[in-house]
């Protein structure tokens, strides 16, 4: 346990330092050029691959672990070289294919994704499309090589890889910046090359054996068969983040912008912590079920869902009460003005209601699909996605851009009640909540404490506001702990884990 702490402090740290990047490209966006239809258009056009092939990548991936696990456990890493080898064929013939077809029919995209972008801002979506298309030729050999050096118990390496890519897509945002805009995506397409070639070189050194083959064998066969609904959930997940653009593409502009922005921090408060924990149990679980170790599986299940908790809660409690000091902290300099710094801030604070459903989400969609049950995700992800356009048309129209950010949060909230609903009928010996006792206290020590923290915030007004902020989360902390001590939280010591590196 104390390695895995290690271990996920370091991948905190990492993922940290690679969100830190992505927010430097994010600041330096706004600085550079605010919610202008520049950054609208570009915007759209990284997002546009990602809803059309990012659940068919992400589908594969996932599917792959369960697989490589049985495949290697039953047969040597032989074999499941082959197996990797088949996967990474089929990904890239299916990008390629997909890739072009993206690249050809451009305009069509730009009007079935974004009806409300007109004129320039149509036009130059349309041109950045062509290039991001191109990337994601690369995007699905990285999710198989992440997967693979996971399994082996990798997982540092592939956050480093990825700082190539984040490093030169920010650095061509200053140069495009300085020269021309028309710059701006061709950072994403050599950015994506330069990681493939770091994470192969990595994954080749810990054993990964590529064989070029048009042999498909059993086991990729099955991959194909688990990947369909996954790809189908993955898809349906996307819809929830892409129909807020959709629609606030028909808004006043910076609308899209003030979304992307806000859930750009919510999703690197969830990277930076539930995403290391979740990367870490899931090989695990896979690895447990494939030994039949039920009750191993058991442990990692209950114990993983009462961290996610115990980060997850706070965060969204804090991210609510102070989510426009936190996003003009943020985001407010150059082109990004008082005017932004309230846009993104409304949208952060109706996104931070989600939070903990999004995190929790997460953890279960792994539970369900370590067990090889790829079809119940889907479904519960489906009737989410249904009650997410559901709401965002009530709400758009008397809450703007802040009803599409709610309207994803209540989505996210279905979608959980609805795992849970199926986990307990389909799945009656997984043991979610070791003790309702304790999860009802680490409930109580979030909200007690994020609020006293607020008190001490209020009385600190006249200070500057970053020593205001940094002493409430210093109050928050101190207390929430004390609180969790109290209730008796073992997971506590598990997380006291992740400071304590020595021995």
């Amino acid at each position: 346990m104390r390695t895995a702490a290690k271990t996920a402090l370091f991948m905190a740290v990492l993922t940290l330092l690679t969100k830190i990047m992505g927010f430097l490209r994010e600041v330096f966006m706004a600085g550079f050029f605010g919610t202008s239809f520049i950054n609208d258009a570009y915007v759209m056009a990284v997002a546009i691959p990602g809803i059309i092939f990012a659940g068919i990548f992400t589908s594969v991936s996932v599917s792959y672990t369960p697989i490589f696990s049985e495949t290697v456990e039953k047969r040597g890493i032989k074999e499941g070289n082959k197996f990797t080898s088949e996967a990474i064929t089929i990904v890239a013939a299916i990008a390629i294919i997909i890739s072009i077809l993206g690249i050809v029919f451009s305009d069509q995209v730009i009007s079935i994704f974004a009806a409300g972008y007109e004129g320039e801002t149509a036009a130059l979506t349309s041109f950045y499309l062509k290039i991001t298309f191109s990337q994601i030729i690369f995007t699905g050999a990285i999710g198989l090589l992440k997967s693979y050096l996971e399994y082996k118990g990798i997982f540092l390496a592939p956050i480093v890889t990825g700082y190539l890519q984040s490093g030169f897509i920010l650095i061509t945002i200053i140069i495009g910046a300085i020269y021309s805009h028309y710059l701006l995506p061709w950072g994403v397409l050599i950015g994506s090359i330069l990681h493939i070639v770091a994470l192969w070189f990595v994954a080749y050194r810990k054993g990964c054996k590529y064989t070029p083959s048009l042999e498909i064998g059993d086991s990729t066969k099955k991959i194909v068969a688990l990947a369909i609904p996954v790809f189908i959930g993955s898809t349906v997940n996307q819809v929830n983040s892409f129909v807020d653009k959709m629609l606030a593409s028909g808004l006043s502009e910076g609308s899209v912008g003030a979304l992307n922005y806000a859930n750009l921090l919510i999703q690197m408060i969830i990277t930076i912590t539930i995403t290391v924990i979740v990367t870490i149990i899931y090989p695990r679980l896979t690895q447990s079920l494939a030994r039949d170790d039920f009750d191993r599986f058991n442990d990692f299940v209950s114990k993983g869902m009462n961290i996610i908790v115990i980060i997850a809660l706070p965060c969204a409690l804090g991210a609510m009460l102070y989510s426009e000091e936190v996003i003009s902290l943020i985001y407010e300099r150059g082109a990004f003005d008082a005017t932004s710094t309230d846009l993104t801030g409304s949208a952060f604070f109706f996104y931070a209601i989600g939070l903990t459903f999004i995190a929790l989400n997460a953890f279960f969609v792994k539970i369900f699909y370590s067990m090889q049950d790829m079809r119940t995700p889907v479904i519960c992800g489906a009737i989410g996605a249904a009650i997410n356009i559901v709401a965002n048309l009530l709400l758009i129209g008397p809450m703007e851009h802040r009803g599409l950010a709610l309207g994803t949060s209540i989505a996210a909230f279905v979608n959980l009640a609805l795992l849970n609903i199926m986990m307990r009928r389909r799945h009656a010996k997984v043991r979610l909540v070791e003790s309702r006792k304790k999860l009802l206290g680490i409930v109580f020590s979030a909200i007690i404490s994020v609020a006293l923290s607020y008190i001490a915030y209020c009385f600190l007004a006249d200070i500057p506001m970053i020593a205001a902020l940094l002493i409430a989360v210093i109050v928050a902390a101190v207390i929430y702990l004390v609180l969790l001590k109290f209730f008796k939280v073992e997971e506590l010591e598990m997380l006291k884990n992740l400071i304590n590196v020595r021995g």
